[in-house]
């Protein structure tokens, strides 16, 4: 450690003066020195290299080395493969000009190469070691198969740590910056289901679940606690089963680490106080940008840690901690403003509503033998795509979706069969497949979409035209709001604004009817759809009020606390003698930038809020019209259906349920009943004396997912003497026959013998 100090600080404060523009390739090897001896080792040769070419190369400019601690600080949010990138690409930079200089570092490289070789080879590092001790420690206090999550800064660390875990008998799996999305998931389904421990950087943060760890090892803490406090989030969430235990490492003996090490000690201090809560305020409490540019002055030398000490110290007294930390975690959670019941209600109702892969499946099936795929079913929903049709491949290029492949091993539209199988491929909205095949199928039939097409209503409830447009409401920005379906039927006399969904209930007439569609009644059915969409804009609106009565109260009141506390600071160091406050130049910048920052968003703000509430409906576009006539002697009675539905909902209600009447909301089920600690989707058949049922495709697929929430309520003798059979998770209860493309039969034998018959 002595050695690469009088390094940094020869390089640094004698060879340059403390120009702080050359500040970045000595704080990144004293940040990798932090981490590990070998990714410091892994630096130090890339340095040594890169000043090499330049000799020979004869080009000893140091362009692009213009960093100052601004820039740092923006580095650090780059994504992580971006920062790697141009930490790759700095850390080779000469300090100097001087050939002669150049060499003399060289050799000092070499003798820092050698002295990290030999730590390496020795095991004797101290990290090191105490992560042993500490998995040691877990294997008896937690048990040897709890998982454990390792994090770290860099890629040079992990992988040395990877090599470590497995040769002391670990199952390992790794997440780092470089890898895609697919991959990531891949490795956290990996880490669920078969690795002991997962060694990852930020990016195992993105896009991924990592809640079922809740034991958490920090080899490097990060100089901003911001990724402190995201890391923790990682794996920590309220009512969790178990409490996150963190295991922190510091290396003591670098100037930073005393700090961190110091600070950390802190931060522990305040959990005691307020409990696990406060993880998620780390980043207010410490001033994160502050903190990271002082630890890099400490690292080169140009602080020392105690006086960072004596600056950050202050703010985390005893006697100010729970006050300060209480404040800022009331106003995080109005700001956030969780409503835990009504989000699982949304995520309740989402699961129930949400689009069946069956769906996908169909649509995908038939759209791609219009374009004469050839497709192979390999097993049930899983597919094979032996020729990908080049016209696919060329509309993902155009809109770059991303790369369609020529042929798919086996593909599937069902995320549970994907996520049990590593050689089958999930294929939905999103991927390049799939919408490459969306977009082929709108820009080859839309004309005739538009021009109409024939349903029949297995319900006798419909005879008319539907019309279909789009909506969307923008805000004061031209930003879309949201966009929605608006559905129009239209029977010949009057217009009424139905649920799209009606859709999936409705059989395409392949018998090919005529009938006449009069397209002069679009445009009043177009006024209809426009008062729609004003009421989909009130909905819109009244969110975004009620987001904006948060932003206003919490909003102001933090900008206005932080705008006084960075005015308090500053007067502070304006009291200072000036050649003291000389030395503080740095810190004072960065806070009367921050300071301009929070006043301008506080100026911006209420205009801000007002063009956010500034909704307005965008006219209604046209996308297509179907005519729907009703299927006759073939289809339901509406009148014996309507007894059925009775039947059923007075039986809810004597069993101690409050029933719900959702038939027109095209749900997949007739009533949504609920009481005595249960949820009933129920769809009611009946008939007028005793015969077969039919599930329509939107009811089927529905009961398959809804498995044993999902009821069928038969009602037999319904114009006489009503009887009711009750049959629960129908779909896989029940042996049901296709009786065409949308439509499943269930034989008069087989629900009277699998269903239970109860009091009507």
């Amino acid at each position: 450690y002595n050695d690469l100090s009088r390094y940094i600080h020869y390089q640094y404060t004698v060879l340059e003066g403390s120009r702080r523009s050359i500040v970045f390739p000595l704080v990144i090897l004293q940040r990798r020195f932090a981490s590990s001896t070998y990714a410091l080792l892994q630096s130090l040769r890339r340095r040594k290299a890169r000043l090499k070419e330049y000799l020979e190369s004869g080009e000893l400019e140091t362009k692009g080395v213009q960093l100052d601690f601004e820039d740092l600080l923006e580095l650090e949010d780059e994504e992580e493969r971006e920062r790697w990138k141009a930490e790759l690409r700095l850390e080779g930079l000469p300090i100097v000009r001087k050939r002669k200089l150049i060499e003399a570092e060289i050799r000092t490289l070499d003798e820092l190469i050698r002295m990290s070789e030999e730590l390496i080879a020795s095991e004797e590092e101290t990290k090191l070691k105490t992560l042993r001790e500490t998995l040691d420690f877990i294997a008896r206090e937690h048990g040897e198969k709890e998982k454990i999550l390792i994090f770290t800064e860099f890629k040079d660390t992990l992988e040395y740590l990877v090599n470590k875990l497995q040769e002391w008998g670990y199952t390992v799996t790794f997440i780092h910056g470089e890898m895609d999305m697919d991959t990531r998931l891949q490795r956290e389904k990996d880490f669920r289901e078969w690795a002991q421990v997962m060694v990852a950087t930020e990016a195992a943060g993105e896009g991924i679940n990592l809640q079922f760890c809740h034991l958490l090892i920090n080899y490097d803490i990060p100089w901003n606690p911001n990724r402190l406090e995201q890391r923790i989030g990682r794996v920590h969430r309220y009512g969790q089963k178990y409490p996150v235990h963190i295991f922190n490492f510091v290396a003591r003996n670098t100037r930073e680490g005393m700090v961190l090490e110091r600070l950390l000690h802190k931060i522990e201090e305040i959990r005691k106080a307020l409990g696990d809560k406060v993880f998620d305020v780390i980043g207010e409490l410490l001033d994160g940008e502050n903190l990271y540019t002082l630890l890099s002055e400490v690292a080169v030398m140009l602080r020392d840690p105690d006086s960072v000490l004596r600056e950050e110290e202050p703010k985390l007294q005893p006697e100010e901690i729970k006050k300060k930390a209480e404040e800022l975690l009331g106003e995080s959670l109005a700001t956030k403003h969780i409503d835990l019941s009504r989000i699982m209600q949304l995520l309740e109702k989402a699961e129930e509503n949400r689009l069946s892969p069956e769906y996908l499946e169909l649509f995908f099936l038939k759209a791609m033998k219009r374009l004469n795929a050839r497709i192979r079913e390999k097993e049930p929903h899983v597919y094979s795509v032996e020729r990908t049709p080049r016209v696919l491949r060329e509309i993902a290029e155009r809109k770059q979706y991303g790369t369609v492949e020529r042929s798919y091993k086996a593909i599937t539209f069902d995320k549970g069969i994907s996520e049990k199988r590593d050689d089958v491929e999930f294929v939905s909205f999103g991927h390049p497949l799939f919408e490459a095949l969306r977009e082929w199928v709108q820009e080859e039939y839309l004309k005739e979409l538009q021009r109409g097409a024939v349903f029949y209503d297995p319900k006798n409830r419909l005879h008319g035209t539907i019309w279909f447009f789009e909506g969307e409401v923008q805000d004061g920005f031209n930003k879309t709001a949201g966009k929605t379906l608006v559905a129009v039927y239209d029977d010949g006399e009057s217009l009424e604004v139905i649920d799209p969904k009606i859709i999936w209930d409705l059989e395409p007439a392949k018998d090919s009817p005529e009938v006449e569609v009069e397209f002069s009644r679009r445009e009043n059915a177009m006024i209809y759809a426009m008062k729609a969409l004003e009421e989909y804009r009130d909905q819109l609106l009244k969110e975004r009020k009620r987001q904006a009565e948060i932003k206003e109260k919490y909003g102001v009141k933090s900008l206005k606390k932080l705008i006084d506390d960075l005015d308090y600071k500053l007067a502070e160091y304006e009291l200072l003698p000036p050649k003291e406050k000389k030395r503080y130049a740095l810190t004072i910048r960065n806070l009367e930038e921050r300071l301009n920052r929070y006043r301008k968003a506080l100026e911006e703000l209420p205009e801000r809020i007002a063009r956010e509430t500034s909704l307005m409906v965008r006219p209604p576009v046209f996308i297509g019209a179907i005519y729907v006539l009703p299927r006759g002697e073939m289809g339901e009675d509406p009148a014996i259906e309507e007894i059925g539905m009775q039947v059923a909902m007075e039986y809810e209600r004597r069993h101690g349920r409050e029933p719900r009447d959702v038939s027109k909301e095209n749900l997949g089920y007739d009533i949504y009943s609920e009481g005595n600690g249960e949820k009933r989707h129920i769809e009611v058949k009946a008939r007028a004396h005793i015969g077969d049922v039919e599930l329509t495709w939107n009811e089927y697929v529905t009961a398959k997912r809804l498995r044993d929430r999902y009821w069928l309520y038969v009602v037999a003798y319904a114009a006489e003497r009503p009887t009711l059979y009750i049959i629960r998770d129908p779909a896989h209860t029940l042996k049901v026959v296709e009786k065409y493309e949308i439509r499943f039969k269930v034989p008069v034998e087989e629900w009277r013998k699998k269903g239970k018959k109860v009091e009507a």
